[in-house]
């Protein structure tokens, strides 16, 4: 059975598709999300600590230096938005 666009399960054929969106659409039918995964909060709690580790043994000149690549990539390349060549 294919999925929609959240893991919803949907029928195979084009027209059962196209009533089960409608009962959701109008509410006839409360749409299914399906199960969500867990997170492993042992891995959670370990990332934290490795986060917190690594900030506590890092110089100051390198905290400079991984800032300075970070703002470099994010203005790499113009925002939609603003145009290929704006500046702020």
């Amino acid at each position: 059975m294919p999925t929609g666009p959240k893991g919803q399960k949907r029928p195979a054929d084009a027209i059962g598709n196209a009533v089960k969106v409608m009962r959701i659409a109008t509410e006839e039918e409360p749409e299914d999300y399906g199960s969500v995964p867990k997170k492993n909060e042992a891995a959670a709690e370990m990332g934290r600590r490795g986060g917190h580790a690594r900030a506590i043994n890092m110089t100051p000149e390198r905290r400079a230096e991984i800032a300075e690549k970070a703002a470099k990539a994010r203005w790499k390349t113009a925002s939609p938005a603003r145009g290929p060549k704006a500046r702020i």
